[in-house]
């Protein structure tokens, strides 16, 4: 017969619960009136791993079976209650609150946090560089419940196969076996954690790897906290000590840029510190505060605080440009907790209580399908707009740039193209046709617009994704020009010859050998960056200029475009157009004389362009043109505006031509 393979017994830790108090006060605290994370999250992990582990190990050393439908069962209806409550108020208010701009990314991360793969979608959406500064969903919070709904489902994976061991080998010390696999994982988990962190931290931070090493702290912790002894005066004082620590963890470091590397240890040690202390009965020890009633009480209603506050902070943000005061980030925070309450009252708790899992399960069918189908609705209502398509034909409505021509008249009343909901497509076609490189590669992808046969002339575009969203304008001037139009751009990475950033100086290199083969006739590129206003052009740029007119190619450098503080598109949407241009113009965007102009000698065979002027109205920097939005967020054209430059530059390529030519 066998024993019970740990000796471990679960029992109620009233500590735990105030230890979730604190972890999410700190985390709608530094959320509402500091913009930044606080470590709170890392906390929930350590905790989420110690109690998963000790339901796990203490089940089956009463039932002797581990099975997958009990155990998921047992998850869905501790989780899914609150989860699809708050996601179906979410998407209502979506639908009455939300900037249009923002609408189709929240519903896709309303899906993806519905299933638990939200940590996956913002991982994608961090990682492309011309989304990164894309305003916050409503359910962006959502990541790290995917993350643990994932360690679950490893963690069941990692046990099965265990208590199979153990099943065969009677013998076996199981414990042994579990220290080994979690320190394994911990060690793995946590080397991979600094690496990527060092190496992509926004694609780290939401990474379900770089974050499993967390969990199996917890887990490590609960197998072998019985083993540790220390006195009673130890244990009081490292209580104090974690609590403190954890409470400065946002202040000390800058936890969304450092975050999930080594320095996530510091929240985590300070949890680890306050589950130990915890198993001693200390006389002014840290779990007389954090087990008390009063905080057991609160603790209960923890995880709707984490739920419910980014909601009605996000709400807040997208109609007001200044952080909460005060007393209106208390009110936010109670306001959560009330929430919290009644969802736990009257939809968790009768759920969880159901006298069958039948019953259950029928509720939170019923919740899901009045969600799916509230998805469903917004979705129709923003992505099939039968009049888009009508609106963009009507060309002579929307001449965006070609308003800044003096013969062009702008009609007015019109509504401006393309739709904010519509905004976030508006990328070059490189991009889509995933030829634009990303950061971390070398190798040069090239795409193939504009006539692709009996063409005159070839022109290659160049450069980062600030010469990329050039594309739809060369593409409308190829239309009419007979030019065939190769895409060659990377994300962040200039033309340059600095060995700094090593895939973008191999890139940089392969891009001389690729014009060359491709027998280009003009290439078209940046001539500078709007990043820094008092700066001047890199000589190591000019220097790749060299390199490329050496190849008999010539240059036309186009003037970048002014890049702001803020998104365009979602502050247009949010605050309108006077106010949006007010913000545009607050402070110089471009040097008075411009950085090509003060080089004392100009590459030679290049043309330089400046279309300054075509992002200005009656003088200003304006977001819409000619009745069409000209960024798709930060610093970045949106096509629609780069395809109404196809005129404009299709009659300086023709004039640069002829210049060649005589």
């Amino acid at each position: 017969m066998q024993t019970n393979p740990i000796n471990l017994d679960k029992k109620f830790r009233p500590e735990i619960e105030g230890l979730r108090v604190i972890a999410a006060l700190l985390v709608a605290i530094y959320h509402i009136w500091f913009g930044k994370v606080s470590g709170g999250v890392d906390v929930f992990f350590v905790v989420s791993g110690f109690l998963i582990t000790t339901s796990i190990i203490s089940k089956y050393n009463k039932t002797g079976s581990f099975k997958f439908i009990p155990y998921i069962t047992g998850l869905i209806k501790r989780l899914f209650p609150s989860v699809i409550t708050v996601l179906l108020v979410t998407v209502i208010l979506s639908f009455f609150l939300l900037p249009e701009s923002i609408l189709g990314k929240t519903i896709k991360e309303i899906i993806a946090s519905l299933f638990y793969y939200q940590n996956w979608q913002l991982a994608l959406s961090s990682t492309d560089y011309l989304n990164k500064d894309q305003m916050k969903t409503p359910v962006e919070h959502f990541w790290a419940m995917s993350i643990q709904g994932q360690f679950y489902i490893i963690w069941f994976v990692i046990f099965s196969l265990i208590f199979m061991l153990y099943k065969k080998y009677t013998n076996l010390k199981v414990i042994n076996v579990i220290n080994l696999c979690l320190g394994t994982l911990f060690i793995v988990s946590l080397s991979y954690s600094i690496y990527l962190t060092h190496v992509n931290q926004p694609w780290a931070y939401f990474h379900t790897f770089t974050r499993v090493w967390e969990f199996s702290l917890g887990g490590l912790l609960a197998i072998n906290l019985n083993k540790i002894k220390i006195n009673r005066l130890v244990a009081g004082l490292i209580g104090w000590l974690g609590l403190i620590g954890l409470i400065l963890t946002g202040i000390i470091f800058n936890v969304s840029t450092m975050f999930p590397g080594y320095i996530a240890l510091w929240p985590m040690l300070c949890a680890v510190f306050i589950l130990v202390s915890g198993n001693y009965e200390t006389k002014y020890g840290v779990k007389k505060f954090l087990g008390s009633s009063i905080m057991v009480k609160v603790g209960g209603l923890s995880f709707g605080l984490y739920l419910w506050h980014w909601v009605i902070l996000s709400f807040y943000q997208y109609h007001n440009n200044e952080r909460p005061g005060i007393v209106l980030g208390i009110c936010m925070i109670l306001l959560s907790w009330l929430l919290s309450y009644f969802m736990t009252r009257y939809i968790e708790k009768p759920i969880r209580s159901a006298s069958s899992d039948k019953i259950a399960f029928k509720k939170l069918g019923i919740g899901l399908a009045i969600q799916l189908l509230a998805i469903a609705s917004l979705y129709f209502v923003i992505f099939n707009n039968p009049f888009e398509k009508e609106k963009v034909a009507l060309s002579e409505n929307y001449p965006g740039a070609m308003a800044a021509e003096k013969h062009v008249k702008v009609k007015e009343g019109v509504e401006a193209i393309p739709e904010f909901s519509k905004i976030r497509n508006e990328s070059p076609d490189s991009t889509r046709d995933k030829v634009h490189q990303k950061i971390g590669e070398s190798k040069v992808l090239v795409g193939e617009y504009g006539k692709k046969e009996n063409y005159d002339k070839t022109i290659a575009l160049v450069g980062s994704s600030h010469a990329q969203h050039w594309l739809g304008a060369l593409q409308k001037a190829a239309e009419e020009g007979n030019y065939r139009v190769l895409s060659m751009t990377k994300s962040g990475c200039v033309l340059t010859t600095k060995d700094s950033d090593r895939d973008c100086t191999e890139w940089n290199k392969n891009l001389i050998k690729e014009l060359d083969k491709q027998d280009v006739d003009l290439v078209v590129t940046t001539a500078d960056s709007s990043t820094d206003v008092n700066g001047q052009i890199d000589p190591l740029q000019l220097k790749q200029y060299q390199n490329i007119t050496n190849t008999k190619t010539p240059i036309m450098a186009i003037r970048d475009n002014p890049r702001y503080e803020f998104n365009v598109p979602e502050t247009l949407d949010k605050f309108g157009e006077q106010e949006t241009i007010k913000k545009m113009n607050a402070k110089q965007r471009l040097p008075k004389i411009s950085k090509w102009d003060q080089l004392e000698q100009k590459p030679a065979n290049t043309k330089y362009v400046d279309y300054t002027s075509y992002f200005k109205e009656n003088g200003k920097f304006a977001p819409v043109i000619g009745n069409v939005i000209v960024y798709m967020d930060k610093g970045h054209i949106s096509n629609s505006y780069s395809k109404t430059f196809g005129p404009k530059i299709k009659k300086d390529i023709e004039q640069y031509f002829k210049e060649l030519n005589h």
